[in-house]
């Protein structure tokens, strides 16, 4: 059986108990939103306690307050009531052992998958590339704890946020499970913009 297939069977069984869950309204139930990374050992659903209608939860690389994680928590406040945003970074996260140039030459010299060897990312093919990746901030992470405080406070000091929406910044443990709160992204999210 395919992936396709399989992952067709597993929304068959899924579509069959559907039940109550087409009457989910599209505003989330909680009013909150979780920005994180979409790194596969994260389930948010798991990892916050929730179920399917209670808060937003938008992913991308490293979990950053990027200009498009923005425009749709922004869109999660305005147009569906969102009152309070989550930003979890993660420990071991793949945006710490990548900077924008390395990034930059992989996908230079290849667009085939590269593997991480000896501590650094290396192409396992060398023809295809494109120099077009020297036009984009990967959004890197050399510091877990100071990238999430900087995403809160880049939230905070947004103009179309609004001081009322509660910001928050943890750090997911994906060797524990646990929820990191950190002091100093707290202390941002209250700050004044």
């Amino acid at each position: 059986m395919s992936l396709r297939d399989e992952i067709l069977s597993a929304n068959a069984c899924y579509a069959a108990d559907f039940g109550d869950k087409s009457k989910l309204s599209s505003p989330p139930a909680r009013h909150f939103a979780i920005l994180t990374c979409m790194d596969a050992r994260m389930d948010p659903a798991k990892f916050a306690g929730l179920s399917e209608g209670d808060a937003h939860v938008i992913r991308n690389a490293g979990g950053r307050a990027s200009d498009d994680a923005i425009r749709s928590l922004i869109l999660s406040h305005k147009l569906l009531g969102t009152t309070e945003w989550f930003v979890i970074h993660h420990t071991d996260c793949g945006m710490e052992s990548i900077t924008n140039d390395a990034m930059a030459e992989l996908l230079e010299e290849s667009l085939a998958p590269a593997r991480y060897v000896d501590g650094g990312w290396k192409n396992t093919q060398s023809e295809g590339g494109s120099p077009e990746g020297h036009y984009i901030d990967w959004l890197p992470i050399k510091d877990q704890v100071q990238s999430i405080v900087d995403d809160v406070r880049r939230l905070r000091a947004h103009p179309l946020v609004p001081r009322d929406v509660r910001l928050h910044g943890f750090l997911f443990d994906v060797k524990t499970g646990d929820l990191i709160e950190i002091p100093e992204a707290r202390a941002a999210g209250r700050q004044a913009a």
